[in-house]
């Protein structure tokens, strides 16, 4: 898209990835439970036919809408054209393979439209759960077309993510529930840290952009943040859109466990 034309309005675009998520959490439902075929990618993780015909199907259709926005997909070999639009979609067909394979309803399709680096809409939708989550910058959050409210603090924290990082926590916290690994999406994980039922959850290294993309957004409409080792914000579509261990929190728990995942980095370094 030409530097000076006119970028389609938020409202827009967020009508177009609302509707093209629901129609691909639709495919993927028709496929779930119904034993897929499924490959094995390069780094050992599954894909099914159901990923690659949600992909298609949002690919096509996106992008014939917005021929001028780049393109992100897990499911797509990336090209560096993307780099040079001005904003690009960041596509998960089905964040929670795993899970859409063993007949467990926790995975969602995501979409998210990235711009600087930096999530403008994002849906997730999760046809399994019967909820849908979308945000646009600076307008909030909304589940089922209903606003999220902001997380309170409390006493003792429910947090999420990897044993290996898990078991790291700082003793002085307080800590109610930990979970390890039952949440099978990460994009879902991060969700429930953005509508309060998690305080916080560390991500292992090697999330990737389409993980996290849409749930981000999410994240920081309720005032929460996804954060690097180093503290500072995670920026997406680079030229790697791989990320080394992250922080998704909400600030009142932000302090305790950020050191954990500089740790965590540290040792990988």
């Amino acid at each position: 898209m030409p530097a000076n034309d006119p970028l389609p309005t938020l409202a827009d675009d967020m009508a177009l990835i609302r509707q093209a998520a629901s129609e691909g959490g639709r495919i993927a439902l028709d496929h779930f439970g119904r034993d897929p075929d499924v490959w094995n990618k390069e780094n050992d993780s599954p894909v099914s036919e159901a990923d690659l015909a949600v992909d298609e199907f949002l690919r096509t259709t996106l992008l014939a809408a917005r021929p001028d926005y780049g393109w992100l997909s897990e499911e797509t070999e990336d090209d560096s054209s993307r780099l040079s639009r001005r904003r690009a979609f960041v596509v998960d067909p089905i964040d929670g393979t795993r899970a859409f394979l063993a007949g467990k309803k926790t995975w969602c399709v995501s979409i998210a439209i990235v711009e600087d680096g930096a999530p403008l809409a994002g849906v997730l939708d999760c046809p399994a759960l019967e909820e849908s989550f979308e945000a646009v910058a600076g307008q909030g959050a909304l589940c089922n077309g209903k606003p999220l409210k902001a997380a309170g603090s409390r006493q003792a924290v429910s947090i999420a993510g990897p044993a290996s990082l898990l078991r790291d926590l700082p003793p002085s916290l307080a800590v109610a529930n930990r979970h390890r690994g039952h949440i099978p999406s990460l994009a879902y994980r991060i969700a429930m840290v953005a509508d309060g039922r998690l305080d916080a959850t560390f991500i292992k290294a090697n999330a990737h952009d389409w993980d996290i993309a849409a749930a981000m957004l999410l994240l920081t409409e309720m005032g929460g943040r996804l954060l690097r080792p180093d503290g500072g914000d995670v920026k997406l579509c680079g030229t790697t859109p791989r990320h080394g261990p992250l922080l998704a929190s909400h600030l009142h728990v932000t302090g305790d466990l950020l050191p954990v995942i500089r740790a965590a980095a540290h040792k990988r370094s």
